[in-house]
């Protein structure tokens, strides 16, 4: 439970967010993750949006650096590991 807090307190007590250092100064074209920790309840997971991946252990956020009340993604561990190892293979060259 958020506890009168609103949202954007809530994530700031929950999560540090963390940019790449590819990023440029401008805030441009970045994007930042944070990792939540399975210590969580399930009242806190709802607050930031991620009540769908309770219990499922640690979480990855991630959202755009230039919208930080924005949308979050949430990735389990091993979602977000399969991710990062198919942009290092090469796998989606095509888009970017």
């Amino acid at each position: 439970m958020n506890h009168g807090k609103d949202d954007n307190s809530t994530q700031q007590d929950l999560m540090t967010w963390r940019k790449s250092s590819f990023s440029n100064g401008t805030g441009g074209n970045c994007v930042e993750v944070a990792l939540l920790d399975a210590g969580r309840d399930g009242a806190e997971y709802q607050a930031l949006g991620a009540e769908h991946k309770a219990g499922l252990g640690p979480l990855i956020a991630i959202r755009d650096s230039k919208n930080p009340d924005g949308p979050k993604l949430y990735f389990t561990r091993s979602e977000f590991a399969a991710f990062r190892y198919a942009i290092m293979a090469g796998e989606f060259e095509d888009l970017g």
